[in-house]
């Protein structure tokens, strides 16, 4: 990350060991220190405009739209230009979980042979972030009629939506009580819709006033 310029590396449930202190961080000393522990993927892309997870690909079934490292990282480039973008890695052993997968946007993997399609995870982060910061000209940003580019939704306020949306199905009968797989598809669903932040707050208020009209208690925002 400090070899291009990335600083800001936020931990979900690290390992017990003390990584802040990691010897073979040579000069790279402060990402570490600085490091945010969160409990959860959630907390941790709760302020990105965009979250793309990594993934090998391979013979697993996605869920998600999955595009090259190459094509990614001009994707994340032009998104940049309107808030935080998260990338998410998992552990080099198992990758992400599904729930895991379910809080990002779209996924993206480095293309590999594919007999050997795993890679150390710190040269896979590595990989990634050299083609996000070398000198490619990224294809010009689009604009939405009225010449303002709408701000995407941060990913806080996309899951209060997909909460929020899930007691009401949960209280209509449609999604049953702890349902998890039905959980995650509904959270990939509204991520895949790209909800602007004017939208995402429009939706919150209609799916809020409906939860208060069918009894939903809403659990409230921190």
């Amino acid at each position: 990350m400090s070899n291009f310029g990335v600083r800001r590396l936020r931990v979900v449930y690290p390992y017990e060991v003390a990584f802040r202190e990691a010897r073979s961080a040579v000069g790279a000393s402060a990402v570490l220190t600085k490091a945010e522990q969160c409990e959860s993927v959630a907390e941790a892309v709760a302020d990105c405009r965009l979250v793309v997870g990594t993934t090998v690909g391979g013979r697993r079934e996605l869920q998600h739209r999955l595009q090259r490292l190459d094509a990614g990282a001009r994707a994340i480039k032009r998104q940049l230009k309107t808030g935080p973008v998260a990338l998410l890695f998992g552990s080099e052993r198992f990758g992400l979980s599904n729930e895991e997968l379910s809080h990002c946007h779209w996924v993206m993997r480095i293309p590999t042979r594919e007999e050997h399609g795993s890679m150390n995870l710190g040269q896979a982060v590595a990989v990634c972030l050299y083609e996000l910061v070398r000198g490619q000209k990224t294809a010009p940003t689009k604009i939405v009629p009225g010449g303002k580019e709408k701000k995407p939704a941060a990913s806080r306020e996309v899951e209060r939506l997909t909460q929020i949306l899930l007691e009401v199905l949960h209280t209509s009968g449609y999604v049953k009580p702890r349902a998890v797989a039905a959980e995650e598809k509904l959270r990939r669903l509204v991520r895949r819709l790209q909800l602007n932040a004017d939208d995402t707050a429009i939706l919150l208020g209609m799916l809020r006033q409906m939860a208060w009209k069918l009894g939903v208690n809403q659990k409230k925002d921190k």
